[in-house]
């Protein structure tokens, strides 16, 4: 709901329960006024009659308060605009317009002397807390073009409080999604990307809780999410009067972002603002709730159980082998059989063959159709690996097209992975990879694409280009765009993100694609810190996770039995990826069980509320999922001392006066009593694992 004042100069955006206001001064300055719980218009006026800070000397009485400060004038925050032009640089907008459309509030600036357009757009639904902010600008005029630096999407500010946590998600390679929460000090804290992609190091996250007192279910939390799926930036700023300002968007420092031609605009990506009064549980139960309805594809759908075959084939793949493996999926219950890396071109190592999208013609001398016809045939569907922004120098593609590939004249191309990266922003090649894979998805019944990304650029050059910088953006937006068109062409094909794990996970690449792969490491008690961090954004109905071969030698050779394996794997959506010729009769028919266990509470999982109970810490971690009368608890067990054993889990989210059935064990339970004292789990030892679930009685 948008509200506005009868001179329309102060702005209310209301949902369920939080609001945000803005207003103009007389001096057409922008000012921030509220986010936090709903208010009423008038509310927003008593706000912006107040009078301004009181003057100090070196100081701007806009810093701080300003809802998108730019570059030029009285300000010495960081500027979420900057651009240059010959002889000026630097910005002075006049306010030109407001309108709204539906639930989007559009707010219109004008630079005269740049002949320069800036859109300011919001958006808040009436069924989500969550504020969508980008910007548009524009070349208005008929003058030279203008280089825009930098435009962020949005600046995001907070209330005034003694003192502020900040939590992020860091990492690196096999190690993603870190949660971390520490004090913000005064200055500015920076995380981003300058490696062409989202990154394993940092999601484009943060979320801020006042004087460290929040906790899982209580207490006010911001949190503040980017959807770019390119290099980014965001900046927390905590100012000197003690105001704390977050800004965000495409582009690190150093790249610039693309020049404006008379007539030309950018439109930044959503930088999305989240307020909740929940906790961090209930800001994490806001988020997912909202991606499930406004952001990621056909989200209503359940993921399918899925087969991977990497860890059993590696670069040794054969069409029989693949049957072999397909034929015992089948058997388990698996609903997806998926073959990796090494099907096409002349792949036998990871040397060769990338770019040439293609069936190996001595593995699969008639093509894909016959192996996914019998897979269809065992009931599941088929699924394949693709990495097209990619390409082997021992590639014909590359033999053919050497200018294709980011790279500086008179400068080494830099292989990581025996791979480079093709220009994706040149137009030849944006519609090479389109016809490739076209071509490819017509060629056989596919219904699932892993599509990866092992490398960062390191080479973004564009010979003959005029302003090569602007292949940072236009790659990404030539990523959306390839994905986009395939998924119109073929509309049965779902698709997953890869990037060597977690290395392109947004909002931006979650609204094109149907889950993600969330790290390559698959070890099942490192996972559980993974899935810990991973959720604090993002559900579980996009969080691909495998049960793999026990020891775990591709990492770190721990031993893990399938239970714990299995539950580990059965918090997201299940994926299996061991070698499953070398599994016993034992195995398998354990595996077929837990399978079957996890369709059952696949509805809760993937479309549940999720509580996080207990956090990773070297004893009793738990999850719980709530979804109409039924609950599942998955609960692991790192590790037991003599004479401690694991504390009772208190649920959430239950009925207190009503009863509670386990279905495992026909043990009654009364709600009041599960969410005070608690559940007992039952885990001893290392390395124990347990499902439970429980279903409220009908009165």
């Amino acid at each position: 709901m948008i509200e506005s004042t009868g001179d329309g100069r102060t702005w209310v955006l209301s949902g369920p329960t939080s609001g945000y206001a803005i207003g103009l001064t007389d001096a057409d300055e922008l000012l921030h006024l509220h986010w936090g719980p709903r208010i009423a218009v008038e509310d927003a006026e008593a706000l912006a009659a107040q009078a301004p800070p009181p003057y100090r000397p070196f100081e701007s009485p806009l810093d701080g308060h300003e809802e998108y400060p730019v570059e030029g004038g009285p300000r010495f925050v960081r500027p979420a605009l900057s651009l240059r032009t010959p002889g000026v640089r630097g910005t002075e907008w006049s306010f030109a317009a407001a309108e709204t459309d539906g639930d989007e509030l559009r707010l219109r600036f004008t630079d005269a002397l740049h002949a320069l357009g800036l859109t300011l757009h919001y958006r808040m639904r009436d069924d989500a807390d969550v504020v969508e902010r980008w910007v548009t600008v524009a070349h208005e005029g008929h003058g030279p073009e203008l280089e825009i630096l930098r435009a962020d999407a949005a600046v995001w500010t907070l209330p005034r409080r003694d003192s502020w946590r900040l939590g992020q998600l860091h990492g690196r390679w096999a190690a993603e999604s870190r949660l971390v929460r520490a004090e913000l000090t005064y200055g500015e804290k920076i995380i981003g990307s300058r490696r062409g992609h989202t990154g394993h190091q940092h999601l484009p996250w943060v979320a801020l809780d006042a004087d460290g007192e929040s906790t899982e279910e209580r207490g006010e939390v911001y949190g503040c999410a980017l959807g770019w799926s390119g290099s980014w930036r965001i900046a927390v700023q905590h100012l000197p009067d003690g105001q704390v300002q977050i800004t965000g968007g495409a582009g690190h420092d150093d790249s610039g972002l693309l020049r404006l031609a008379p007539g030309d605009s950018y439109t930044s990506p959503v930088f999305a603002g989240l307020w909740s009064a929940g906790g961090f549980g209930g800001a994490s139960r806001a988020w997912h709730a909202w991606q499930l309805a406004r952001v990621i594809p056909d989200a209503a759908a359940e993921r399918p159980v899925l087969y991977n075959s990497w860890e059993a084939t590696g670069f040794d793949i054969s069409e029989e082998r693949q049957r072999a493996l397909a034929r015992r999926a089948a058997a388990m219950g698996v609903e997806l059989f998926v073959v990796d890396d090494a099907w096409f071109g002349a792949r036998t190592s990871d040397r060769a063959g990338l770019g040439d999208w293609t069936p190996n013609p001595e593995r699969f001398p008639r093509g894909l159709a016959p192996l996914a016809d019998e897979v269809h045939a065992l009931g599941m569907g088929f699924g394949i690996w693709v990495e097209p922004e990619m390409v082997n120098p021992d590639s014909d593609l590359y033999r053919a097209h050497p200018d294709w590939v980011q790279h500086h004249p008179g400068r080494t191309r830099t292989e990581y992975r025996n791979q480079l990266v093709l220009n994706l922003a040149r137009p030849d090649v944006r519609e090479h990879l389109w016809r490739q894979l076209d071509q490819l998805l017509g060629s056989a019944p596919i219904d699932y694409v892993k599509w990866d990304f092992n490398r960062c650029f390191t080479d973004p050059g564009w010979p003959g280009e005029e302003y090569p910088q602007r292949l940072w953006v236009e790659h990404v937006h030539a990523l959306y765009g390839l994905l986009d068109r395939l998924r119109a062409a073929h509309p049965g094909v779902v698709f997953e993100s890869c990037s060597g794990g977690g290395g392109r996970i947004d909002l931006g690449i979650l609204s094109r694609t149907d889950q993600v792969w969330t790290s390559d490491n698959t070890d099942p008690l490192d996972r559980l810190a993974i899935q810990h961090g991973f959720s604090q954004l993002h559900p579980a109905r996009v969080m691909a996770a495998w049960v793999t071969d026990s020891p775990q030698t591709q990492l770190n050779g721990r031993r893990s039995s399938l239970r714990f394996r299995f539950v580990s794997a059965m918090a997201g959506v299940l994926g299996i990826g061991g070698d499953l010729t070398r599994w016993s009769e034992e195995e398998l028919t354990e595996a077929r069980g837990w399978v079957e266990l996890y369709r059952r509470i696949r509805p809760l999982v993937q479309h549940g509320e999720l509580h996080r109970l207990r956090a990773p810490g070297g004893g009793l971690s738990a999850v719980q999922f709530l979804r109409g009368e039924e609950t599942v608890v998955l609960a692991w067990l790192q590790a037991q001392h003599y004479g401690e054993p694991p504390p009772p889990l208190r649920l959430r989210g239950l009925d207190p006066a009503a009863v509670y059935e386990c279905l495992e064990s026909g043990a009654v339970h009364r709600g009041a009593v599960l969410a005070h004292q608690g559940l007992h789990t039952g885990l001893t030892g290392d390395l124990d694992a347990a499902v439970i679930r429980l279903r409220r009685r009908s009165s």
